[in-house]
């Protein structure tokens, strides 16, 4: 095993996603390391609550897993033309921590979703989304898997050597940058 620590997210919730799916394929590609998963079952965020509560647990425990992790790699279905809104509750609590642990971190964004663009405006708008934050993200090659519920056979691997091809690329993209 590397000394590595790769974190996941899974923008989906459901076990069975095919964002789950990718996510698993990203990181067998990356390699051996460490491997986390981000866990974005949060309460949403609210201004009340925090002033009355403080940080929940679990948003604490997702910043500290983003501090300690070389990289991460980020799966996002697309919802209605954007990310799901767990990614960016995640992020809009996470910002809220004295700290950034996403500055220079090297982060890849990938995406499966039904449409035939498999993603690829979840992806923009997931970017601009991280803009803030600073991290190293990766531009490409971008891995946008369409018409995803038909894209994985039934041990859960991609079925078209293109997007595996693209996917191995990003993810030994992702590792170089995690060991520089």
């Amino acid at each position: 095993m590397s000394d590595l620590t790769l974190l996941g997210f899974s923008g989906a919730l459901r076990a069975g996603s095919t964002n789950r799916l990718l996510l698993a394929q990203a990181r067998a590609a990356f390699g051996p390391a460490r491997q986390l998963e981000a866990d974005l079952r949060l309460p949403l965020y609210d201004g009340d609550l925090e002033s009355s509560e403080g940080i929940p647990i679990a948003v604490q425990a997702l910043y500290d897993q983003i501090r300690a992790a070389d990289a991460v790699v980020i799966s996002t279905p697309e919802y209605n033309k954007a990310p799901p809104g767990v990614l960016k509750n995640a992020l809009d609590w996470v910002s809220r921590i004295k700290g950034n642990p996403w500055a220079d971190k090297p982060v890849a964004i990938i995406s499966a979703a039904g449409g035939r663009a498999g993603g690829d405006r979840s992806q923009f708008a997931l970017r601009l989304m991280m803009t803030p934050f600073e991290p190293h993200l990766l531009s490409g090659p971008e891995v946008c898997v369409a018409d995803s519920s038909n894209a994985f056979d039934e041990a859960g691997k991609l079925k078209d050597a293109r997007y595996q091809k693209a996917l191995d690329t990003l993810m030994g993209k992702l590792r170089e940058a995690a060991s520089a």
